[in-house]
């Protein structure tokens, strides 16, 4: 498949539906104004769904430059892509606030005017937010997907479809819109002076770097912290790879940390919480990642960095690293299908069935079919 710096070109098995192949119904009415349609995305949350938004964004803005896109979601996800050369407008929503968020949102979008919402959230605080924006077209989700009675709040619905790879499902609004998305781009950096942050950050390696992301917002997620500790000295020892640990500083990865740290006998090096945008360009000079199910597995796709993806409780191919490194992918979960559909049930305690030994036969294969040639501390150029 040819592929380009943080872009994917579709016509692969399993490629997004295209505006040339699917069916398009014209939901953007010609703007009023001499400038291009606007457009206000409602997502609020997490931080790998931020990333599934950015190749809607990305195609929004490759059909007409001109296009104004304004962006609802929380502060968290915020932190990445401030600053997006896709994204024209960020409005925060704080739930922290409790119902003082919906009104910092009502007044931040008071007096403007889209053309098009785009709904791409299906539960209540979400479907509030999008009954706020004003718009003469409102674009969710068709009723069987709408949770929440989500499908109150649109006036236009995307067509059902079968489960799949949720960054795929995103762009069942883009083909709704007939805009082309085959070309799946994210874009995410590092930017400018980021790139110096990242030098400094690699100078004091002197092997290339593993980060380990230990940590996610569910316990059903999670690895044990033991065995994040011996795979750390297997990664040092025997693959002669510096480990360092990423993600927040949740009670969880503070515990998963101070076991890792206690019991290896080369210690890692610890960038917890370092912040969403040096996490990127941490990942970025990675030689490998190694994550569980969580916002840090996509950045690393996006990155085009090669992961190991350790999966249990989602199914790979709804949640699992979109159309790359899929011989790397640690399934717990199991039988991924349901008859002949995509399954989507939750999986309970499949994490702890993954050993050691199943990691460290994926960082075999990186090592045999990515590593030689391509593995580097230095960031990208």
């Amino acid at each position: 498949m040819p592929v380009t710096r943080g872009i994917y070109i579709a016509g692969e098995p399993g490629a997004p539906r295209t505006a040339a192949n699917a069916t398009t119904f014209p939901l953007v009415p010609p703007p009023s104004r001499s400038a291009g349609p606007r457009y206000c995305i409602v997502m609020l949350s997490a931080v790998g769904d931020a990333v599934h938004v950015l190749p809607v964004v990305n195609a929004i803005k490759r059909a007409d430059p001109n296009s104004h896109v304004t962006w609802v979601l929380q502060p968290g996800p915020a932190s990445l892509v401030e600053g997006h050369p896709s994204v024209d407008e960020i409005v925060r929503f704080d739930r922290s606030r409790g119902w003082r968020a919906f009104l910092d949102v009502r007044n931040a979008l008071h007096g403007q005017r889209f053309d098009v919402v785009l709904g791409l959230q299906d539960y209540l605080k979400a479907g509030i937010l999008t009954a706020m924006a004003p718009a003469p077209v409102k674009l969710g989700y068709d009723r069987a997907r709408a949770r929440d009675a989500n499908w109150l709040f649109t006036n236009r619905r995307i067509p059902p479809h079968e489960p799949q790879h949720i960054q795929d499902e995103y762009l069942e609004f883009t083909t709704a819109l007939g805009i082309d998305s085959t070309v799946v781009e994210w874009n995410i950096g590092p930017w400018g002076a980021e790139r110096e942050w990242q030098r400094e950050f690699v100078k004091q390696f002197e092997r290339p770097i593993v980060s380990l992301v230990i940590g996610t917002s569910r316990t059903q997620k999670d690895w044990i912290a033991d065995r994040w500790g011996e795979l750390a000295d297997a990664l040092s020892g025997r693959f002669g790879l510096q480990p360092v640990l990423v993600g927040g500083r949740s009670t969880r990865e503070e515990a998963t940390e101070r076991v890792i740290l206690e019991r290896t006998r080369h210690k890692p090096v610890s960038a917890l919480n370092s912040g969403l945008r040096r996490l990127v360009a941490i990942l970025d000079a990675s030689a490998l990642v190694i994550s569980l199910d969580t916002g840090p597995l996509h950045m690393a796709v996006a990155l085009e960095r090669p992961v190991i993806s350790l999966l249990g409780f989602s199914n790979p191919l709804r949640t699992g690293p979109y159309r790359a490194s899929q011989e790397l992918i640690v399934n717990a979960y199991g039988d991924m299908w349901n008859g002949a559909r995509v399954a989507t049930d939750r999986r309970m305690d499949r994490m702890q069935t993954i050993t050691v030994a199943d990691v460290i036969a994926k960082v075999a294969i990186w090592k045999e079919r990515y590593a030689e040639g391509r593995a580097r501390s230095a960031p990208n150029s």
